[in-house]
């Protein structure tokens, strides 16, 4: 009867049920999610849009306020006046009565001296000429000048406004240098999130502000590049390793690119405690099916299998009642066809040793030979009905006998048997046997049947070249002697390896076996409260071991 693929016909039913139950749930649920998922994409993008905007307005309009004040001063006042020190600093406090935005002041004339200044770098700069420098070249060039961070004369990170003034036949540049905390303060104004950052990069993709989450000025940030920006731009963009929205937009007075970042876990919590809500009862609808299906088809399963198991083993015990009754007439017309032969061989034998008893014939030079030949007969016409008395033994469920055996002799008696015939076909008995094998109580007769059955097969097996190796070992733990029988033979298949020691079943060919000898070997280690296991691998050879009991 073939078997069922039980594991196999519970994955494809549990799979069914789920199949059938999860693609509508699946299908609206990842539809819903999609949905969620652009709503609340192209909300927060358009916030930051907005949010970068206004801090980009705010940021020019501080700008255009600083350049017209500038412009202002520098228009309504002269060259000369602007070059006296003392009004230079009545101006600059007055410029810092509407604005702490400025740091210092100061007037340079056309080939690039300090002729004022006012601020804290006073013994610094006053004597500095910038003639070479590149926002003075740039000032003169444009008329209005705003630098990037640098690190200038003074050595710490600052930048400037500067404007250019013609007057009569002479030239002459008002500059003054901006407080950074302005800047930093119009970019983190109503950034709460932990994840939240606005910092400003020039046209090289490096830092002009401080990033919160790191970074220092004149530094490359550790984001993606954004100086490249010409119009507004948001979206999802990795910083760090790390998802996040994010949008740019170009400051226009300037060649710097503002940058707002948001961590989406806060921009949008309410959001993502929806789609959490969403995607928890869609797990939990999900679990339901699935534990439903496991559910019916197990029981569907296990009903099926019971089903199976009762109409095998009603096929099972029809099947080997009719082996063993074609067993039982088999074994009872083999032992009247070899009696009755052996008997004869065996009352021949007794009648020879009586004649080499006799002087005459005691005194030829091959009387041993001859004697020796005789006991041969016999002692092989006794192994035979032993034989055949084993066989009926196994149809007929008869006692093993008890009595001492030494292993290891048992197998040299028993290879014995075989050696002229593996030698023939050129196969070589190894034997690798335990010293501290001990003597065993058991059944002398059927453990020899046993292995000459085994050791037949094995020969059987190689055909021709090759070894069989014999070998035996005492596992104290189970008190159980171990016999090993392995060959290089041609192996037996995976598929036939749980039936081999099936009655009648034979791999030999028609003709050459009848499928009797393990099953017979499997039924007398049984008897003898043993055990009988195969290891094999097709093309690799095959080995037999069988456990017997101490006592």
């Amino acid at each position: 009867m073939h078997e069922r693929n039980y594991t196999k016909l519970w994955w494809r039913n549990c799979l069914a049920i789920i199949c059938l139950s999860v693609v509508p749930l699946l299908f609206v649920a990842i539809s819903l999610y999609s949905l969620f998922d652009g709503i609340y994409t192209e909300k927060v993008t358009e916030t930051l849009k907005r949010t970068a905007e206004n801090r980009r307005d705010a940021i020019d309009l501080f700008f255009n306020e600083r350049i017209a004040q500038l412009y202002t001063i520098a228009n309504t006042n002269t060259f000369a006046a602007l070059s006296d020190e003392t009004f230079l600093k009545k101006i600059f406090e007055v410029m810092h009565v509407k604005s702490n935005s400025y740091m210092d002041i100061g007037v340079i004339d056309d080939e690039g001296n300090h002729r004022s200044y006012v601020g804290p770098y006073y013994s610094l700069l006053k004597e500095v000429n910038y003639k070479h420098e590149p926002w003075f070249n740039a000032t003169k060039a444009n008329g209005i000048y705003i630098s990037d961070i640098f690190m200038g004369f003074r050595k710490v990170p600052h930048f400037i406004i500067a404007v250019m003034v013609r007057e009569k036949n002479t030239s002459w540049i008002l500059r003054v240098t901006i407080n950074l905390k302005n800047i930093y303060d119009v970019l983190q104004v109503d950034l709460v999130g932990e994840g939240s950052d606005a910092f400003i990069v020039n046209n090289k993709n490096v830092l002009m502000t401080q990033p919160r989450s790191g970074g220092y000025y004149l530094e490359k940030p550790n984001y993606p590049d954004f100086s490249s920006t010409i119009t507004t731009n948001a979206g999802r963009r990795n910083f760090e390793a790390q998802e996040s929205f994010y949008a740019s937009t170009k400051i226009s007075s300037t060649k710097w690119v503002l940058v707002v970042k948001e961590d989406p876990a806060e921009i949008l919590l309410p959001f993502q405690k929806g789609r959490y809500l969403m995607v928890f009862f869609t797990i939990s609808g999900l679990a339901t099916i699935v534990l439903g299906a496991i559910i019916f088809t197990n029981v569907l399963i296990n009903r099926i299998r019971q089903t199976d198991q009762e109409d095998a083993s009603k096929s099972d015990m029809l099947i080997q009642a009719n082996k063993m009754i074609a067993l039982s007439k088999m074994a009872a017309g083999i032992a009247h066809e070899v009696n009755n032969p052996l008997a004869a061989i065996a009352e021949v034998a007794g009648w020879m040793k009586d004649l080499l008893a006799e002087e005459d014939i005691a005194k030829n030079k091959n009387f041993t030979e001859l004697d020796e030949s005789v006991d041969k007969i016999e002692q092989q016409v006794a192994r035979a009905k032993k034989v055949i008395h084993n066989l009926l033994g196994f149809a007929r469920r008869m006692e093993p006998a008890k009595e001492k055996i030494n292993v290891n002799t048992l197998l040299d008696e028993t290879t014995g048997f075989l050696d002229n015939e593996a030698k023939y076909v050129n196969i070589n008995i190894e034997k690798k046997y335990a010293e501290n094998v001990p003597i065993i109580t058991n059944d002398l007769s059927q453990i020899q049947q046993v292995i000459l059955n085994i050791l037949n097969n094995a020969i059987d097996a190689i055909e021709h070249s090759g070894t069989v190796t014999v070998s035996t070992r005492y596992h104290e733990k189970t008190d159980e002697v171990e016999i090993s029988i392995a060959d290089t033979g041609k192996g037996i298949p995976e598929s036939n390896l749980g039936k081999i020691f099936d009655p009648f079943f034979t791999t030999k060919e028609v003709g050459k076996g009848t499928g009797l000898g393990l099953s017979i070997s499997y039924t007398i280690i049984e008897k003898l409260g043993g055990r009988i296991t195969v290891e094999s691998k097709a093309g690799e050879g095959t080995v037999f071991t069988i456990f017997l009991p101490k006592n």
